[in-house]
C-alpha cells in the first residue's frame, strides 16, 4: 500500500481510533523505558483509589494533609 494510501486510510478512522494506532506506531518506534519502584508505587495507589479498594482523599483534605 502507498503511503498515500495508508494516510487516506488512517484519516478516515474514527477518532478513538486514530490515538489507538498512534499510540501504536509511537510505542513500535520508541525504546520503552524502565518504570522506577516510585513510579510503580504511585501507579498502584492511583489504581487502588480508582477501583474504589482504597477511599480517595477530598481536596479540603489533601489541602490539610500538605499544610
Amino acid at each position: 500500500m502507498l503511503n498515500t494510501e495508508l494516510s487516506r486510510s488512517a484519516l478516515e478512522l474514527s477518532p478513538a481510533d486514530r490515538l489507538e494506532l498512534a499510540r501504536r506506531l509511537v510505542e513500535s518506534v520508541v525504546e520503552p523505558v524502565p518504570l522506577t519502584d516510585a513510579v510503580k508505587a504511585g501507579i498502584r495507589r492511583i489504581e487502588d483509589v480508582a477501583s474504589g479498594r482504597v477511599a480517595g482523599m477530598t481536596e479540603e483534605q489533601y489541602r490539610a494533609a500538605v499544610a
